[in-house]
């Protein structure tokens, strides 16, 4: 729990830097729907985590202060429903915060997110609502569909896979592997991956 409650106080320097660097909207994957099948224990624990995290969020004016909304995205039904009240007191709180977006993948899953997604659009097609799909409305029927689409993906901890994270959306994005783990990861690292950025030819396929 100790590294669970390190990770979670390493997004407040991580906003802060994308602030400092004029980036506007940052997406981070929190929690998994594979999480779930870990030990009821830890996840029981890191349920109580959140809610002690977000209640103190709640208490604080840094994100009033800076402008910062807030918002959760994924299968949030499967969320405890204390944790789910405190979601969404945080969202009330700061959707009309407008110059920063801080978007947190909770119970999210890349594969259930189709799926789901899918089972949206063969409801919605049994009720006559839906014709025909193609990107731009397929993309409605995501958990994530008010997200933007990334630019850049980064995974930590050394691992060289994105793990199913955001696959419809990050098509395109670039992708940076970062040898850090989470909560080891420096405002040197968030630097040396901005000017990695800056330095890659975008395509989009063409």
């Amino acid at each position: 729990m100790e590294g669970h409650a390190i990770g979670i106080e390493k997004i407040k320097e991580v906003v802060g830097w994308c602030r400092d660097a004029g980036v506007r909207e940052l997406s981070l994957w929190g929690f998994s729907t594979e999480n779930f099948d870990r030990d009821p224990a830890e996840v029981i624990g890191l349920m109580k985590l959140f809610e002690t995290k977000l209640s103190e969020l709640l208490s604080s004016e840094e994100l009033k202060k800076h402008e910062v909304r807030v918002r959760f995205f994924g299968d949030l039904e499967r969320i405890p429903p204390p944790v789910r009240a405190y979601l969404k007191k945080v969202e009330d709180a700061t959707k009309s915060n407008g110059e920063y977006n801080l978007n947190i993948l909770l119970s999210y899953g890349g594969r259930p997110e189709l799926i789901s997604a899918c089972n949206k659009i063969l409801d919605a097609a049994k009720r006559g609502e839906v014709k025909k799909i193609d990107e731009s409305n397929f993309q409605t029927f995501l958990w994530t569909s008010e997200l933007s689409e990334p630019d850049l993906v980064v995974r930590t901890s050394g691992e060289q896979r994105t793990s199913g994270v955001l696959p419809w959306q990050a098509a395109y994005a670039e992708l940076y592997f970062c040898e850090k783990l989470w909560p080891d990861f420096s405002k040197e690292d968030f630097e040396k991956i901005l000017k990695e950025f800056d330095r890659r030819e975008r395509r989009f396929g063409k």
